[in-house]
């Protein structure tokens, strides 16, 4: 069971999870915050009744800490934590790109670490995240993770060797629908439709394909064959899809997304 929980870094992504375990049910005294700025603070205490204090009395305090920084700052606040993190405490690190070991090598010798991959959809609490233990944890740390990461969407476990493939199909997987979504509702305009029913029309369409996707247990080429009737209209958008390249090109967006992901963990 998860007690007091200090959230470090509380920015968009640390807010968010911040309110989604809230309205779970857990009570703002069982929180704690960090922000660089104090009017930041002073913002979350007042929005969320959760105490801000700073990064040595959290960690002290907090029997589990969330680093919700960015992964650029992650090596100063892993300077700033180390005197005042005991081996047992469990660490849970959100930032892109930064491996377990990292974390470890700049923390006292024992401390198991969490790394967690989290979206934007934490907002509506239809986030994906997905977990790794690192070296010195395990299976209670990791159903610790779960705890908190379930109020606010979907949890997957995943050996951390492949947290950069899920840090491009599912961290940016929203950005990508978005992209899709602004292309289809042009479209629609392009035929004449105003903007607010081509963006209601394609919204609607993006929603229940998903449900539909999530709900039925059907394979999506099964669900798409449904929608493709021989020599009609789904078909002949489909071939100039394939015509223009689209499925390579998401293939070999998603992996640049990866191989971006690689190079920011190594400072580039």
């Amino acid at each position: 069971m998860l007690s007091m929980i200090a959230i470090l870094g509380a920015g968009k992504m640390g807010e968010a999870l911040l309110s989604g375990v809230l309205r779970a049910g857990r009570r703002p005294a069982e929180l704690l915050v960090t922000a660089r700025r104090a009017e930041r603070a002073a913002l979350l205490h007042e929005r969320y009744g959760v105490a801000a204090v700073g990064t040595a009395e959290a960690a002290k305090t907090a029997d589990t800490l969330v680093l919700a920084v960015k992964p650029q700052d992650m090596a100063a606040l892993l300077d700033e934590l180390r005197p005042s993190v005991p081996p047992g405490k469990l660490v849970i690190s959100m930032a892109a790109g930064i491996t377990t070991g990292f974390i470890e090598d700049r923390l006292p010798s024992g401390v198991p670490v969490v790394r967690v991959m989290s979206n934007t959809p934490v907002h509506v609490d239809e986030a994906m995240s997905v977990i790794s233990a690192g070296s010195h944890a395990g299976e209670e740390h990791l159903r610790l993770a779960e705890e908190l990461l379930e109020p606010v969407g979907k949890v997957l476990r995943i050996p951390e060797s492949l947290q950069d493939g899920a840090t491009a199909l599912s961290g940016s997987g929203p950005a990508y629908f978005y992209y899709l979504v602004e292309a289809m509702v042009d479209a629609g305009i392009l035929l004449g439709m105003p903007r607010a029913a081509a963006l209601e029309m394609v919204i609607q369409s993006a929603v229940g394909a998903a449900v539909m996707l999530r709900d039925s247990g059907e394979h999506p080429v099964l669900l798409r064959e449904a929608v493709t009737s021989p020599g009609g209209t789904t078909i002949a958008a489909i071939r100039e899809l394939e015509r223009h390249g689209v499925r390579a090109a998401v293939l070999e967006a998603i992996e640049a997304a990866r191989n971006r992901g690689r190079e920011l963990a190594t400072g580039g």
